[in-house]
Parts: C-alpha cells; sequence; structure tokens
C-alpha cells in the first residue's frame, strides 16, 4: 500500500510538469526547478524584487571634466579689485576745553587717512569700470587693482547714491579685458550664476549659485527698489563685483546682502544690468550724473482692499496717485486712480517695479503702458522727457545770520518735486543742501524740507523766502512740510 507522503509527492510531480510548459511560453516563470522550489517552500509564486538601475560612469571627457571653469576662466580677469582713500580730519579731545588748551594750544590733530576696499567689473575694454557708489563715496583717490597684478589710479566718470553706482576709468597703452553687460530682463528664477569679487580682501574669489528671485524692493541699502536676489555667496568686499549669468555676461552688479553675522547667509542682492548699461551709458557720453527720465506721476502701491475696491483678482501694479500738469503722463492719458498694470510687455507687480522701467527706457522714445480704469484695460503710448529740459530755477543761497543762513533752496517744480520724490502739484520752496555748520542746520533744517510759512508770509516762491529772511528780527516762526507733515517752529534766533 502506498503511503500518504509518497502520494502527495507524486501529486506535486505531476502539477509541476502540467504548469511548467504553459509557464515558459509566456515567461512568468522560471526553469522546473525554479518552480519546483517555489512549490517546496509552501507555494511561493511572487516574482523576484526588480533589480536596481545600474549606475554608469561618466562618460567622456566632456561629462567628466564638467566644471564652471572655462566660464572662470574667460570672464575672472575682468573683475578688479577696488581701493579708496579719503583723508579725515582728526578733532582733537582737548579742543573746547580751556584748562588743556592753555597747556596744549588749539593745534589740530594730524589728519588721518580712512580705507576701504570692494570690487569692480570693467564693462568696456577702454577701461570703462563699474562699482558700488558706497565703495568710493567721499574718496580723495581711488585705485584699481587687476587681476593681473597691475595697479592703476583711477578717475571718476560718474556716481549715483540713490542707485548705490559709480562709473571709473583707468587708462593703458593696451585693451583691457571686459565682460559685456548682459540683458537681466531674460533672467528666471532658477537660473545659475557666479559671484566674482574679493571677499574680506583675501584675493579674487569665485562662488555659485542660482536666481532665488527678481525685482526684489524695499531692501534698505539705497532707494533702488529692483534688485536680483541670489543665494551665490557675497560677502564685504563683494560689493561693486560682477553677477556672471551662464553665456558669460554680467547680469547684475552685486551690492548688499542680509546677515546677521556680517558674513553670507545665502541672500545677496545684485543691481540688474539694465540699470547698470544706462548709468555706464550716461557716464561715457560725458554726463556727470545720470539723470532719471521724467514722466510726471507719481504712484502708490496696490493694497488688497484698493485691490478689492476695483475689482482686480489679486493685489499688483502701480495705482497712480497724481499727475502733473503738461507732462508725458497727461499727455498718455494718465489719470489719478488708474492702476499700471505692465510696461513695454512686462508685468508691474509695485511702484518700484514701474520706477524702474520708467528709468531704464530710453529718453524721446516711444513705450507703452497698460492700464486698468473702470473695470478695463487699455494701452496708452508714452514718450519720456529729460528731466532736465524744464524751467526750473537755479538754487538760491541764504546768507545773513537767520535761522535759514546756509540754506540752498529752489522753486518747487514737477520735475524738481520727481527728483525729490515730494508731491508734484504743490507749490512752496524746498531746501536742496544745507551747510552743517551754519545756522539752518543748527536749528534742525534738512535737504528736502519744504518752506510753507514764515513769520505769518506764505512761501511760494525762493525771492519771498529770500526777502523775509533779510529782515531784521530776532523772533522768528515757520512752518515746514518733511515726509508729509507738518512741522511748526517759534524760536528767539
Amino acid at each position: 500500500m502506498t503511503s500518504k507522503p509518497f502520494r502527495l509527492l507524486a501529486a506535486l510531480l505531476v502539477a509541476v510538469l502540467l504548469v511548467s510548459p504553459v509557464a515558459a511560453q509566456d515567461g512568468s516563470a522560471g526553469s522546473l526547478s525554479d518552480t519546483l522550489s517555489k512549490l517546496l517552500r509552501g507555494g511561493e509564486t511572487a516574482e523576484p524584487a526588480p533589480a536596481a538601475p545600474k549606475r554608469r560612469v561618466p562618460f567622456g571627457d566632456a561629462e567628466i571634466q564638467l566644471s564652471f571653469a572655462p566660464l572662470v576662466r574667460e570672464t575672472a580677469p575682468a573683475v578688479v579689485n577696488v581701493y579708496a582713500s579719503s583723508t579725515v580730519q582728526v578733532r582733537s579731545p582737548f579742543m573746547g576745553d580751556p584748562f588743556f588748551e592753555q597747556f596744549f594750544g588749539r593745534s589740530q590733530m594730524p589728519p588721518r587717512v580712512r580705507s576701504s576696499l570692494g570690487s569692480g567689473v570693467m564693462v568696456d575694454r577702454s577701461g570703462v569700470i563699474v562699482t558700488n557708489y558706497h565703495v568710493i563715496s567721499d574718496a580723495d583717490a581711488v585705485k584699481v587693482a587687476l587681476a593681473d597684478g597691475r595697479e592703476f589710479e583711477s578717475e571718476i566718470l560718474l556716481k549715483d547714491k540713490a542707485l548705490d553706482l559709480a562709473v571709473l576709468k583707468i587708462k593703458a597703452d593696451a585693451p583691457f579685458a571686459a565682460v559685456p553687460l548682459g540683458d537681466s530682463d531674460l533672467l528666471e528664477v532658477g537660473d545659475l550664476v557666479l559671484a566674482i569679487g574679493n571677499p574680506f580682501g583675501v584675493g579674487q574669489t569665485t562662488t555659485s549659485g542660482i536666481v532665488s528671485a527678481l525685482a526684489r524692493s524695499h531692501v534698505g541699502v539705497s532707494d533702488f527698489g529692483f534688485f536680483i536676489q541670489t543665494d551665490a555667496a557675497i560677502n564685504p568686499g563683494n560689493s561693486g563685483g560682477a553677477l556672471i549669468d551662464m553665456k558669460g555676461a554680467v547680469i547684475g552688479i552685486n551690492t548688499a546682502i542680509v546677515s546677521r553675522s556680517g558674513g553670507s547667509i545665502g541672500i545677496g542682492f545684485a543691481i540688474p544690468a539694465n540699470m547698470v548699461r544706462a548709468v555706464v551709458d550716461a557716464a561715457m557720453s560725458g554726463a556727470e550724473s545720470f539723470e532719471r527720465p521724467y514722466f510726471g506721476a507719481s504712484f502708490d502701491p496696490v493694497t488688497s482692499q484698493t485691490a478689492e475696491a476695483l475689482g482686480m483678482a489679486r493685489p499688483a501694479g502701480a495705482l497712480v496717485r497724481e499727475v502733473a500738469e503738461d507732462s508725458p503722463a497727461t499727455r498718455a492719458g494718465l489719470r489719478p486712480g488708474d492702476v499700471v498694470i505692465a510696461m513695454d510687455g512686462a508685468d508691474i507687480q509695485h511702484p518700484d517695479a514701474l520706477e524702474y522701467r520708467l528709468a531704464t527706457h530710453p529718453v524721446d522714445e516711444e513705450g507703452t503702458i497698460r492700464i486698468l480704469r473702470d473695470g478695463a484695460t487699455t494701452d496708452m503710448t508714452i514718450r519720456l522727457e529729460r528731466l532736465s529740459d524744464g524751467d526750473a530755477s537755479a538754487p538760491t543761497l541764504i546768507e545773513g545770520h537767520g535761522p535759514f543762513a546756509g540754506a540752498s533752496v529752489a522753486d518747487l517744480e514737477p520735475r524738481l518735486a520727481q527728483r525729490l520724490k515730494l508731491p508734484l502739484n504743490k507749490k512752496g520752496v524746498v531746501l536742496l543742501d544745507v551747510d552743517r555748520r551754519s545756522p539752518a542746520a543748527s536749528v534742525g533744517l534738512r535737504p528736502g524740507d519744504v518752506i510753507r510759512e514764515v513769520n505769518g508770509l506764505e512761501i511760494d516762491r525762493a525771492d519771498t523766502l529770500l526777502a523775509v529772511a533779510r529782515e531784521e528780527t530776532r523772533r522768528w516762526r515757520f512752518a515746514i512740510e518733511r515726509d508729509g507733515r507738518i512741522l511748526q517752529q517759534t524760536l528767539r534766533f
């Protein structure tokens, strides 16, 4: 009699013989021994886990040597070191003290030389260099050191504090290495970039990163509000250096960082190349300052409440606050309450973005703005004018011993108001400059103050203020407008 285990084994062998040919035809099973092995392990029929994908070694020299080195080799010679020095008069600690002055006299201490270090980038083979204003501000001498070790005394062609840009010029018998200015409007978030400069004076250094954001505003380093943000490491000494794109062009001038320690934490800002190009063009044409075009309108941000009231899906654009009479904005048809949402095909997210587009648009060339008015969009053609084409009165220096002595003033008119970011259609007299050792400075007057009233007389012209300032009186009562507020002061002088 056949045993039960033997009968079970025979049944298994028959099953294997019946199943194996079918499985082999469709490729869903392995060999006879594999099938038998699975059945003997308890009937396991699951497929084996797929093999991990094979990794391959880099193929060819191009992949093995993938590097930024060729780009750095091409652009780094155009990045320079900028050394600025100025002589500062040091005040003696004994000056003003009668006791010590009788022993040491009123002699001045020896002057001290103050120096600063930054970077710059050669943008023209004739020796034109761009750097930051804060690198060379108040400098008596500016020296430039090239990557090959040569040093040159430089001439300051132009500097603009509001934009934090300066243009220098050096001369030699042979052309210099230079890097072209690229089109910063073509940048996208995520693009690879290199930052080249001289951080902490250690020598030329290259760091890499990406474009982290575009059109950053309210950075707080200047009046300019349209920065490129990057995570490429930027440190003190990098100011004025180049931000390079993968085509080997300068797409920004490194300017500032956000940091709690003074070093890089991956939040750096650069001025876009299109703004730099406008300043360089002005310097190479012989201008001593960068002249912003005149548009004749002022703008406010669009808040969420404003967007809801205007029926906008989201808060974006520049809300027209004021339009000056007989200005390009008026001739284009712009009105208070309009919202500018695009210019020359570029979206406008906030007023700083519009000011950037206006500043970089060529004067006397037509442009297009798109506005939102009464729920509908309309395109308008604009033509900007030169800011200096107006009939602005020349500055007048007030002399004498009154509280306004030492102040330079001018009639407030729209072109001057736009430059100083003051109300466009208000009349008055604005202070352009105040000598820090003058009576005007001692009573707290500042550049940008608008004189509204003196001793009960409304001040609408500089001639009126000049006449009042000559009066022989010791009691003065005047009102000034500062940052939108009226400040009144009464004093004996």
